[in-house]
């Protein structure tokens, strides 16, 4: 077991996504069986009591893995020397806000939360923003950590979103989630995303296209099941969740969460997995936007890395462009307010 814990902290510490997080990172789920950890629980005011309380569960659960839990209303204190952030806390869209009053509230909060970051952070630092509307949040957390920690550090969760679009092709497919590899999302964390699915394949061997063309009688059918229920499923599935369970996705956003800074860790296993990260022109997205591409990482401290050269086809090009259009049009919106 490594001497030295990993100092991990979590923004929200207090709601329910990081209440779904921090057990499971204290167990090891995250970070590894041999890895210690140290938690720092970041909330606003009104929400220190719950984090707190949340404090004494955690000792209470005598994880052999867990060295200490620190709850603070203080970013510099959150973010001293830490190694992992995660920033979960973000300012919910309400009822007749527009989406420029939702980006200037988060700008708010991201703005600030990045500052510390770049003031106090470990060198190894690494940020996945959680909290929506996440890519944009990651783009206004990085400027602001800025020139401290290379924007690269950055990255925004998308993964939820990858593991949903595998979910919905295991349910279509009758194939174990495991069983299926390589999709890829592309663009916005929103409505707007390109669930792709043109390059994944199947542990038999066999492309998703063409086991869906078999499923479904054709190639023409299979693009109009993707078209027509598979792509806005998955980009309406938080959406759905809601209507159903009448609260957001928490347990799914947080084993997506935990997934993604795992593989960013120690390494993907099986193929290429989705993450939003700042793009170096990949794929004709604007350099410095937080965009989700394919990516891999080999769990050597580099992080992720972006996968050249896979083809786009007109209709998928098409979907990838609209979202990007999408967080070029929220850059400018944070720009204007002199936020990036």
């Amino acid at each position: 077991m490594a001497s030295e814990p990993t100092t991990v902290t979590i923004t929200g510490g207090g709601g329910q996504i990081g209440y779904a997080l921090m057990f499971r990172i204290a167990a090891g789920d995250m970070l590894g069986p041999d890895r210690p950890v140290r938690l720092r629980l970041l909330e606003i005011p009104q929400g220190m009591r719950a984090a707190e309380g949340a404090a004494l569960e955690l000792q209470d659960c005598a994880f052999p893995l867990l060295t200490d839990v620190e709850v603070t209303d203080d970013p510099l204190t959150a973010f001293n020397g830490v190694s992992v952030a995660m920033l979960v806390g973000a300012r919910p869209r309400t009822a007749g806000m527009e989406r420029g009053d939702l980006l200037a509230a988060n700008a708010g909060i991201f703005g600030p939360q990045g500052a510390a970051i770049g003031a106090v952070a470990a060198d190894d630092v690494r940020v996945v923003v959680v909290g929506n509307p996440a890519n944009t949040n990651a783009l206004i957390a990085a400027a602001s950590a800025a020139p401290h920690v290379p924007a690269d550090r950055f990255s925004a969760l998308t993964r939820l979103d990858h593991n949903r679009a595998v979910g919905q092709l295991a349910e279509a497919l009758e194939v174990a989630p495991g069983d299926i590899a390589d999709v890829v999302i592309w663009g916005n964390h929103s409505a707007t995303q390109f669930p792709d699915v043109s390059h994944a394949g199947l542990a038999d061997g066999r492309s998703v296209l063409d086991a869906l063309a078999e499923r479904l009688g054709g190639r023409d059918q299979a693009t109009a099941w993707l078209d027509d229920v598979f792509i806005p499923r998955v980009a309406k599935r938080g959406a759905e969740i809601i209507e159903v369970r009448g609260s957001s996705s928490v347990a799914s956003a947080a084993n997506a969460a935990i997934e993604h800074v795992r593989d960013e860790q120690l390494g993907t296993r099986r193929g290429r997995t989705s993450a939003a990260v700042v793009s170096r022109g990949d794929y004709g997205v604007p350099e410095g936007l937080v965009c989700s591409l394919p990516v891999v990482s080999r769990g050597d401290g580099e992080g992720y890395r972006v996968i050249e050269g896979l083809d786009l086809d007109a209709r998928g090009r098409q979907r990838f462009e609209a979202s990007v259009a999408e967080l070029v049009a929220e850059r400018d919106a944070v720009r204007a307010l002199g936020v990036v």
